[in-house]
């Protein structure tokens, strides 16, 4: 079985000849401790010499991916650099007439052929791809993220305007990708942080009227195309999984591990076979802190409380330079033993 074959059928629920490893995306900073260590130079031999089943191969990743000629990216009309936690372009906005004059992103600006190019080159390993799709944080960002919390109450209608504008353009986006890609593409992989370290960032309430309707129709885009459905949501989403279950989320990532209610032993006895999961190794203070034998046990503890739908990871994708190369290699050595 190779690691293609491996994913999908772990995802899919079906008999695999061992769990999934990804090793996750680290962070760019961290590259040259792990080459030194492991006495790699590329990326993807690193990858290979551990037996990484999966890559995360984003349209957005690539340079030729977005060709606006006033030089803007897909959504950083009027944003500041550091955005998070400031008011955005649209803070002010209290009409969604007013929209009509906003710079919105223009699919036709799209490329895609550096992207396809990685595909086609990526062998037999299970390809997650698709636009990002992080629609949430777009969102927040052109309001500012409190704006976008007080919007919520007493502006919906430009709340759900602006939500349209941004998750229309993605639909399209992906529908344009897609449709070249074809069977390139094992599954769609996008991302929207819905929770923090306690809870969620809006309520049970809100995040029904807000963020389902348009959540349901790109899990539904992907099965439609013949992909499975990969989430990535940071945080302490428990409230909300078996709304993503029903929305037919095929695999939840990335299990923030010490997030309150995340922990694999809590998502084991309450959605346990219900959907696939990938993740679930400690990158806040295990991996950091621990030793490859900690790291090998607690691999160990997840896959059997999780398994056998489950693909071993860091349970936050971008791997800092603080996490030693030995306890990955721990991760990954437990992870396919």
């Amino acid at each position: 079985m190779n690691s293609r074959e491996r994913i999908r059928a772990i995802i899919a629920g079906e008999p695999a000849d061992r769990c999934g490893l990804w090793l996750g995306n680290p962070h760019g900073d961290s590259w040259g401790g792990l080459h030194a260590y492991f006495g790699t130079t590329t990326e993807e031999e690193l990858r290979l010499r551990l037996g990484d089943d999966f890559r995360w191969i984003c349209p957005q990743f690539f340079p030729d991916a977005y060709r606006d000629p006033n030089g803007y990216g897909m959504f950083d009309a009027g944003l500041k650099k550091e955005q998070h936690g400031q008011p955005g372009p649209l803070a002010n906005c209290e009409d969604a007439r007013e929209l009509e004059s906003f710079p919105w992103p223009n699919p036709d600006y799209l490329s895609f052929d550096l992207c396809l190019a990685s595909l086609r080159a990526a062998g037999n390993v299970y390809r997650a791809s698709g636009f990002w799709t992080c629609f949430y944080h777009n969102v927040m960002d052109l309001f500012g993220m409190e704006n976008y919390m007080v919007k919520m109450y007493t502006h919906p209608e430009v709340v759900q305007a602006v939500t349209d504008r941004v998750c229309g353009f993605y639909y399209e986006a992906n529908e344009r990708f897609f449709a070249v890609a074809g069977a390139e593409v094992d599954g769609f992989f996008f991302g929207n942080d819905f929770g923090t370290q306690l809870d969620l960032i809006c309520g049970p309430t809100q995040f029904d009227q807000f963020i389902m309707p348009w959540f349901r129709r790109f899990t539904k885009q992907a099965h439609a195309h013949g992909y499975q459905a990969l989430l990535h949501s940071c945080g302490a989403i428990h409230k909300v999984i078996d709304r993503l279950i029903d929305a037919e989320v095929d695999c939840l990532h990335p299990l923030q591990a010490l997030a309150a209610n995340m922990d694999a032993a809590t998502l084991a006895r309450d959605f346990g076979g219900r959907i696939a999961f990938m993740g679930g190794i400690d990158t806040q203070h295990l991996l950091v802190h621990g030793t490859p034998d900690d790291v090998k046990e607690d691999v160990r503890r997840i896959k059997a409380l999780l398994g056998p739908r489950i693909i071993v990871s860091p349970s936050h994708e971008a791997l800092l330079p603080n996490v030693p190369p030995c306890n990955l290699e721990a991760m990954a050595q437990a992870a396919i033993e």
